[in-house]
């Protein structure tokens, strides 16, 4: 089956079979987010990228193999709305950014840096701290060895530009060139962008529009 990462709040989970990972992406609540569960294929090791809202729905999607981990890419409540129900019923880890971690109500276990490494069973994820959307956003980076590499943004990029920066100049600009530097140019077009809400991208297909973004300020 072709994954397109075209889902919807209600309906099914999309699901991107790769070589060692499995990724599940549904969307839930009211302002259409992604939440993204990884499986390791080698282990059955989980972890959840943004306990958005509705449980059931995750904990539907997360089914018998259980939760080692739960990555809040940003401190925005709609990105952990389910945190606390997910945590209190898996038992799972959670990570968020240091600089945003205060910004969640439920107690972050692990703070993450710029360049971490996380690992959902054999499987390593690499977390890039972006600063402009809030202080401490994380993307998380998945090179994988059987092909191209994916990117989970959060609401750092998303397609048609970076994240909403409130029409604060520095802000954008420090996102913008955050988000140029550590994804456009450490990872090459191939690369599959999971955003926070709505479709996903390839980085090769925002490469040709930066330039625009910086001109329009947003």
């Amino acid at each position: 089956m072709t994954y397109s990462g075209a889902v919807k709040v209600g309906g099914p989970a999309d699901v991107h079979e790769l070589t060692d990972l499995m990724i599940s992406k549904v969307a839930v609540g009211p302002t259409n987010n992604n939440a993204y569960v990884l499986r390791c294929r080698a282990t059955d090791e989980q972890l959840l990228i943004d306990a958005a809202a509705e449980p059931h729905t995750l904990l539907t999607l997360i089914g018998d193999s259980g939760l080692a981990s739960v990555v809040t890419t940003h401190q925005h409540g709609d990105h952990w709305g389910a945190l606390r129900e997910v945590v209190d019923a898996t038992g799972a880890r959670t990570y968020a950014g240091r600089y945003d971690a205060e910004g969640i109500p439920v107690p972050t276990d692990v703070l993450v840096e710029d360049g971490d490494t996380l690992t959902v069973g054999r499987v390593q994820l690499t977390a890039r701290h972006l600063v402009g959307h809030t202080p401490g956003s994380i993307a998380l980076v998945y090179d994988d060895p059987h092909g191209h590499p994916h990117v989970f943004t959060g609401d750092c990029l998303f397609p048609g530009g970076v994240g909403n920066t409130w029409g604060d100049a520095e802000r954008f600009g420090t996102l913008l060139d955050g988000v140029q530097r550590k994804l456009f140019d450490a990872l090459p077009d191939e690369t599959w962008v999971y955003p926070g809400h709505g479709s996903d991208t390839t980085l090769g297909a925002e490469r040709p529009h930066l330039a625009e973004w910086q001109e329009r300020g947003w």
